[in-house]
């Protein structure tokens, strides 16, 4: 018999992956798929968000057109649902870009700490707690982006959307 179809008497012969598997395996570890991925994520939050920021403005035309006087109450909610969604959007466009970067800085700072001669099991403690710090420092600043994006759409889509309604009350 040939070297590659003997095994040994006691050794469990395994079974080569299915062919689904190979083809999986093969198209996921293309870049091109991943960034193909990463788009129709991108184009699948933006639809959904669309659609909501298009229900929140139907939403107040409706509420804008059946209060008879200038009250800000319509509008102030929707500009706090508006900059609500563009804040969370903000966060994930971010969180998109800092991942990456954030882990090619992790790898560096551990790759570092091996060179300079840590032994493994500090090395793991380490990177622990690089990781820690790492994680919630980058929560930290998606929040405060988040956030200052929240409150800058709501503001100027408040004063919009009240200059908007004051100029359909007054024409």
């Amino acid at each position: 018999m040939e070297q590659g179809q003997q095994s040994a008497p006691g050794s469990p012969k395994t079974a080569p992956p299915p062919k689904s598997y190979v083809l999986f395996m093969n198209i996921m570890s293309k870049r091109r798929t991943w960034v193909c991925l990463f788009v129709l994520v991108y184009a699948i939050i933006l639809s959904c968000s669309c659609n909501f920021l298009k229900s929140i403005l139907s939403w107040y035309k409706i509420q804008a057109q059946h209060s008879s006087s200038a009250s800000g109450w319509p509008a102030l909610y929707a500009s706090v649902l508006l900059g609500a969604v563009f804040g969370a959007l903000s966060m994930v466009a971010a969180l998109a870009v800092a991942v990456p970067a954030t882990l090619v800085i992790w790898i560096t700072i551990v790759v570092l700490l091996a060179f300079f001669g840590k032994p493994k099991r500090t090395l793991m403690v380490e990177g622990r707690k690089i990781t820690k710090e790492i994680i919630v420092f980058l929560f930290k600043i998606l929040l405060k982006e988040g956030n200052l994006v929240a409150a800058v759409c709501a503001v100027l889509g408040y004063y919009a959307l009240v200059r908007q309604n004051s100029g359909e009350i007054s024409s």
